[in-house]
């Protein structure tokens, strides 16, 4: 991804920090079947520590969340000023190796359109994760409505993926195939995969997915 996008999208979602409330559900207790409360999570892209705070009210303590949007951690931290938020510069995730015991990506697929630089993400998260740690991702999927027929179709030439497109705000964003997520993780056990229908930022519906994966 270029430089010119990174920017146009940190700044989006700087302007759109205080604003946006996403919506999307998170499965606890599915998670719980996979995560002990004393492990360390890390939540990429964790905007405004929604999930964390979830996660906390659920037990767990060891908890870092890092994003690309000032605009986010500084809400994050207004409201949930307990939580270890972290403004990320750049694509690699400033931890050592091996640091975590599971990591969250949710949503964040979404807004990495390049199917190369999501692979990167994928390979980075799993560089900071513990052999046979956990891997939750949730998402967006492909729809076969018309609004979302035509606007793939429109934006497929302009972007050279299928699934992607602009909205009217500016930002470009991306649904995915289920093939397309278990090529992404096909260096995990899969341990669970639902189809499900999410709620949208904009309060829109749209098909999604949970995942949780094991690191091999």
């Amino acid at each position: 991804m270029s430089d010119k996008k990174i920017s146009h999208q940190e700044k989006y979602w700087d302007e759109m920090a205080e604003e946006k409330e996403f919506p999307t559900p998170f499965p606890m207790e599915k998670f719980k079947k996979y995560a002990a409360l004393e492990m360390d999570i890390l939540d990429v892209g964790c905007g405004y520590g929604r999930t964390l705070k979830e996660l906390h009210e659920n037990g767990f303590n060891n908890l870092t969340g890092v994003d690309f949007s000032q605009g986010m951690i500084k809400r994050g931290l207004k409201l949930h000023p307990y939580l270890n938020l972290v403004k990320n510069n750049g694509d690699d995730l400033p931890f050592p190796d091996n640091t975590f015991d599971a990591v969250l990506l949710i949503g964040v697929l979404t807004s990495n359109i390049q199917t190369e630089h999501q692979q990167e993400l994928i390979l980075e998260i799993s560089r900071v994760l513990n052999d046979h740690g956990i891997l939750y991702i949730s998402d967006f999927l492909l729809n076969n409505d018309e609004r979302n027929l035509n606007r793939y179709q429109k934006y497929e030439d302009r972007y050279g993926v299928y699934g992607v497109f602009k909205l009217p705000e500016g930002v470009v964003l991306r649904h995915h195939t289920t093939e397309h997520i278990l090529r992404l993780t096909k260096d995990y056990k899969k341990l669970y995969f639902e189809k499900t229908i999410f709620n949208t930022m904009n309060g829109n519906r749209s098909n999604g997915f949970y995942y949780i994966g094991q690191k091999r």
